[in-house]
C-alpha cells in the first residue's frame, strides 16, 4: 500500500476519533448512533496509523506531501 494520507489529515482523524471516544464513554452519545460513531472512530484511527485511505484510492485523492526527488 502507498501512503495517501498527510500528517494534517492523521492528526485531525485522530482527534475526531479521540472527540467521538469521549463522548461515547461519557454518555453523551449513546446507543445504535454510539456505536456507529465509535466504529468510525475505530476506523478513523486505524487509517491514520497505516497513512493509507482506501476510500481515497478510487477518487485519486492524495493527502500526502511530494517530496522532490531533485
Amino acid at each position: 500500500m502507498k501512503k495517501n494520507m498527510g500528517s494534517a489529515d492523521r492528526i485531525i482523524r485522530v482527534l475526531i476519533a479521540a472527540v467521538v471516544a469521549v463522548l461515547f464513554f461519557t454518555g453523551i452519545i449513546e446507543g445504535i448512533l454510539g456505536i456507529v460513531l465509535l466504529v468510525a472512530a475505530g476506523i478513523f484511527l486505524l487509517t491514520s496509523l497505516i497513512s493509507f485511505c482506501p476510500l481515497y484510492a478510487p477518487f485519486g485523492i492524495n493527502t500526502c506531501a511530494v517530496k522532490d526527488k531533485n
